[in-house]
C-alpha cells in the first residue's frame, strides 16, 4: 500500500491514535499536515494535547518525510478553515483528510454534565462536519480524494456509563455512511475506522480502573486486562490504527465502511 505524495492532513494528530496516523502514512510515502489544538484544555478529564506536543510530534516524525503542523479547534468553523488553508499554503492542496480529534467522558446519565455531553458531541460529531465541510472544496480538486474518520467500536456497541461517547461514535458512523453516499459522485470515498483497546490517554488516564500511579504500572495493568478481554490478547496500539487509514486511504473501491480494529473484540 501506499500513499505517495499524497497530501494527508490528520487533525487530532499530536499524540496517540493521531500521531499513529501520520507515522503511517509517512512511512507510506504521504507528504502530512497535522493539526491540533492551539492549547490544552487543563480542565478536561485527562490531559489533552497542545501546542508543545505538536511541535515533539512534528519534530520527532520529521525524519520519515514531508511533515508540518497547524493549529486548529475541530469545533469552531474559522479555525477548521484555517487549518485548510494552512494545508493549502503548505502542500498546494489536499487528497486525504482524517477527522481524528476526538475526546471521551464516562458517568451515569443520571449525574452526567450537561456541558460535557455538549462538549464531547461537539468535538467528535460536529467536529467531522466542520472539518469536513471546510475541506470538500480542495477534495474535489483531488483525482484520489478520500475522508477517514475516526468512530470505534463503542460507536457499533453501547456499553454502560459511556452514553454521550457511544452516542457520538454511533453518529460518526452514521455520518461516516451518508457522506460515503452524497460524496460518490463527486469521486471523494467516506470511511470510519474503529478502534478497540488502544493504550492512550483516553484509556490510561481516565477509563482504565487501576491503582498505578505512573505509566509503566498503568500500562501493565492495561496490558494484563486486554489480556482477558481481547480475542487475539493483546491491546491495539496507534501503529495498528495507522495501517488501518493507510488501507482505507489507499483502496480505490472501498467507500461506506466503519472497519473494526479491535483484535477481535468486536465482530460482525
Amino acid at each position: 500500500m501506499t500513499l505517495r505524495d499524497r497530501r494527508v492532513l490528520v487533525t487530532g494528530g499530536a499524540r496517540g491514535i493521531g500521531r499513529g496516523i501520520a507515522r503511517a502514512c509517512l512511512q507510506a510515502g504521504a507528504r502530512v499536515m497535522i493539526a491540533d489544538l492551539p492549547a490544552r484544555e487543563e480542565a478536561w478529564k485527562y490531559q489533552l494535547a497542545g501546542s508543545a506536543e505538536l511541535a515533539n510530534t512534528v519534530a520527532e516524525l520529521s525524519a520519515l518525510g514531508d511533515v508540518a503542523s497547524a493549529t486548529v479547534d475541530v469545533t469552531d468553523a474559522d479555525s477548521c478553515a484555517d487549518a485548510v488553508a494552512a494545508m493549502v499554503a503548505r502542500f498546494g492542496g489536499l487528497d486525504v483528510l482524517v477527522n481524528n480529534a476526538g475526546i471521551v467522558g464516562s458517568g451515569p446519565v443520571e449525574t452526567f454534565d450537561e456541558a460535557q455531553w455538549d462538549r464531547i458531541f461537539a468535538v467528535n460529531t460536529k467536529g467531522i462536519f466542520l472539518m469536513t465541510r471546510a475541506a470538500l472544496g480542495e477534495l474535489r480538486k483531488s483525482s484520489s480524494a478520500c475522508v477517514v474518520n475516526t468512530a470505534s467500536i463503542a460507536g457499533k456497541k453501547g456499553f454502560p456509563n459511556m452514553s454521550a461517547y457511544c452516542g457520538s461514535k454511533f453518529a460518526a458512523i452514521g455520518i461516516t455512511q451518508a457522506m460515503a453516499g452524497e460524496f460518490a459522485a463527486d469521486g471523494i470515498r467516506v470511511n470510519a475506522i474503529c478502534p478497540g483497546f488502544v493504550g492512550t490517554a483516553m484509556w490510561l488516564e481516565h477509563l482504565l480502573p487501576t491503582n498505578a500511579t505512573d505509566n509503566t504500572g498503568k500500562d501493565a495493568d492495561f496490558n494484563a486486562l486486554m489480556a482477558t478481554m481481547v480475542p487475539l490478547k493483546r491491546p491495539q496500539t496507534a501503529e495498528d490504527m495507522g495501517q488501518a487509514v493507510v488501507y482505507l486511504a489507499s483502496a480505490p473501491n472501498v467507500t461506506g465502511i466503519a472497519l473494526s480494529v479491535a483484535g477481535g473484540f468486536e465482530m460482525n
